[in-house]
């Protein structure tokens, strides 16, 4: 009987050792296993992999420069005078010529008639002089002396003209005018601006182009312009113009260029982002989604096949241009190498990996649901 009990306390002992003890059935797959919490052992992320291409990389300088209109001018008065009729809408589209402000003429048009009454009597004067002469009534001189006394007010009249003309505000050429502050009754002084008025068939922007890029630009080269206010929009545009010399201070030269804006897009005043062609060469390119940036270095992750399994190394690469979403990779890997293509961040060097569509480890193909 008291074998029967030391045995029982034997078996007793054993049992609670082995509770202590951690089994094997928790290591791996449990919380607190190498696979991490929530992960389970054979867990293998899939990433999508990409191969570098050959693309043409355009390379282009960019610099900024300030919309004008074709034909740009601020409308004043030449004399000091009440505006009796304003002839435009903000905003309206004018032709060449066509009346826009009309100020008091009361004065001038008494002096005109007055003037035109002068030249009318004396150049009757001077008819009947120049007949008398004809029949030898009167002598030459006196005919000359009339005549001039003719010209003299024909002369008083075009100065009338002039000043009447001072009176009415007209567009020098067809464009759209601005906004406006001018109504009737406003007493106008000499160079107060009145209105603005722009050609915007085209717009005209001055860029300066640094001395050592001169051989980059000429007359007639085809130029690609953004703005802020249209980040996806490219406006299309040519050199007119260089300068005859280079600025001594900036040590750069002034391109007058000419954009095209049919909807209107482009304003006088806007900051542009021109863009001059420098050359166009062809390179290995990656997506910008598979090249990793930190600080001045760039790097990708190289997918690698070894003892039957698949993992990705990190490799520093050369990063070039970056142009409509894609990166040129100057060295660091071939056409050969295949590389992920998205999620960086959710992988690291050395670790497993599957290509994305294949099947899980062990060849078990997912069950869809229903």
């Amino acid at each position: 009987m008291v074998l029967a009990a030391g045995v029982v306390l034997l078996m007793l002992v054993a049992g609670g050792l082995k509770v202590l003890s951690p089994g094997k059935a928790s290591q791996g797959g449990g919380p607190g296993g190498p696979g991490g919490p929530g992960r389970s052992r054979g867990e293998v992320p899939q990433v999508s992999l990409t191969s570098p291409v050959s693309r043409a990389f355009t390379e282009r300088l960019e610099l900024l420069g300030v919309a004008k209109g074709r034909q740009s001018v601020t409308l004043s008065a030449a004399t000091t005078q009440l505006v009796s009729r304003v002839l435009f809408s903000p905003g309206q589209s004018v032709a060449k010529g066509q009346v826009l402000v009309e100020l008091k003429t009361t004065e001038q048009d008494a002096a005109l008639a007055q003037a035109q009454a002068r030249e009318v009597q004396a150049r009757r004067a001077y008819e009947r002089w120049r007949e008398l002469s004809d029949k030898g009534y009167a002598s030459a001189a006196a005919v000359d002396q009339y005549e001039a006394a003719w010209k003299a007010t024909r002369a008083d009249v075009g100065a009338a003209e002039a000043r009447l003309g001072d009176r009415v505000i007209r567009a020098p050429f067809a464009g759209v005018v601005g906004l406006s502050d001018i109504a009737p009754g406003a007493v106008i002084n000499p160079g107060a601006a009145i209105v603005t008025l722009d050609d915007l068939s085209a717009v005209r922007v001055d860029f300066q182009v640094p001395d050592r890029f001169l051989s980059s630009v000429k007359e007639g080269q085809a130029l690609t312009a953004t703005v802020d206010a249209w980040p996806d929009a490219r406006f299309n545009g040519r050199i007119l113009r260089l300068d005859t010399r280079i600025d001594e201070r900036t040590r750069a030269l002034t391109a007058r260029s000419e954009f095209t804006s049919a909807e209107g897009l482009l304003k006088p005043g806007m900051m542009l982002r021109v863009g001059v062609t420098q050359g166009v060469r062809t390179a290995l390119a990656l997506p910008e989604s598979a090249v990793a940036v930190q600080g001045d270095g760039a790097s990708v992750f190289v997918a690698v096949q070894a003892d039957g399994r698949m993992t990705v190394q990190q490799r520093p690469v050369v990063a070039g241009l970056r142009q409509d979403g894609w990166v040129e990779i100057l060295e660091g890997v071939t056409t050969a190498d295949r590389v992920v293509a998205d999620g960086l961040n959710r992988i690291q060097s050395g670790q497993p990996v599957r290509p994305a569509g294949s099947p899980p480890p062990g060849g078990a193909t997912p069950r869809r649901a229903g």
